[in-house]
């Protein structure tokens, strides 16, 4: 059975503005024992995702050119993925980092991913903020 998800147009800027948010998320937490390597590797991988993403979210609109948001959006999309199966491994998902997972792949137009990796990144499925 495929998770209900939200179905949004494109928003590189909003989606710019969640990378942030993943960022600061990580900040806040620690590395666990053992793994502080792979966590590091994590921390910078989120920021690549943002360095990619902060252009539309300082600019504050989409890119003009189709071809560049179809870019950008794959590559946005195939970074945020590693995140996940790193956030799996490293068991650190979250109910609020889930939500952030889920809300940047509706951001980039990829709901139905973003519900499902949203879950694997630990969100809760019984969350009032899930699409139902």
């Amino acid at each position: 059975m495929t998770e209900p998800y939200f179905k949004i147009p494109l928003d590189l800027p909003h989606a710019g503005t969640i990378a942030r948010r993943i960022v600061d998320y990580l900040d806040r937490i620690q590395s666990p024992a053992g793994s502080e390597d792979q966590f590091e590797l994590l921390l910078a991988v989120a920021g690549r995702l943002t360095q990619i993403l902060d252009p539309y979210r300082l600019d504050g609109e989409n890119p003009a050119d189709p071809q560049e948001a179809a870019r950008v959006v794959k590559e946005a999309s195939r970074i945020a993925k590693g995140m996940v199966g790193s956030i799996e491994r490293l068991k650190i998902g979250s109910d609020r980092l889930g939500q952030h997972v889920r809300n940047l792949f509706e951001c980039l137009e990829m709901g139905r991913e973003g519900a499902e990796l949203g879950l694997k990144a630990g969100e809760d499925p019984k969350s009032p903020q899930r699409p139902s």
